[in-house]
């Protein structure tokens, strides 16, 4: 007995994965080549437009909203802009350089709560995470990594990868002392001992 099914009908359909590192290249060589028209789409939320599905097709078939939505958080933070930012770090460490002077991060209440409401979202929080990448933009301050932003929305609702608390715990975490600080103080304790 034969089958009459077609090859067609026997193959898995492809699902196209995930590529944030394309995005962010993307999205860097429309600031870099001066591309404000798909920058300015980008921004605009509330209509999809030919840039964000385009921003979408990096996303593969599982992500292509999530992708669009960091697509319009790139274009905020980039509104304006001459050289692009591939930004670094998570979204914790960037809110870290939220704020004025000597009160920035868990010193500034302003960033003290923003990251609070960010944290405690069960959803992806877009409206926080504008406003984040809005005040580090505001305060002259890199953005998160656009890359390692995405790839944290992905898994945003993976129970182990507590993508909320590793932001709070790097939000929190005091700053490295320079090498050249700490040297100088094991210097100096060797100093005292002999």
């Amino acid at each position: 007995m034969t089958d009459d099914r077609g090859l067609e009908e026997l193959a898995v359909p492809a699902t196209f994965p995930h590529d944030s590192t394309a995005l962010t290249n993307w999205l860097t060589t429309l600031v870099r080549n001066r591309e404000y028209g798909t920058l300015a789409d980008l921004r605009r939320a509330k209509e999809p437009t030919n840039a964000h599905i385009r921003a979408g097709w990096y996303g593969g078939d599982d992500h292509r909203e999530l992708f669009e939505r960091v697509a319009f958080l790139f274009a905020i933070y980039h509104q304006g802009r001459q050289a692009p930012s591939y930004g670094y770090g998570s979204l914790g460490a960037a809110a870290r350089r939220i704020g004025d002077g000597a009160e920035r991060g868990p010193e500034n209440p302003g960033a003290q709560r923003l990251l609070d409401r960010i944290v405690a979202s069960r959803r992806v929080p877009w409206r926080h995470l504008q406003h984040a990448v809005t005040r580090l933009r505001a305060c002259e301050q890199a953005p998160p990594s656009w890359t390692q932003l995405t790839e944290d929305l992905i898994r945003w609702n993976d129970r182990t990868a507590r993508i909320a608390y590793q932001w709070s715990v790097e939000f929190h975490t005091p700053p490295t002392r320079s090498r050249v600080e700490q040297q100088s103080k094991q210097t100096t304790r060797k100093d005292a001992t002999t």
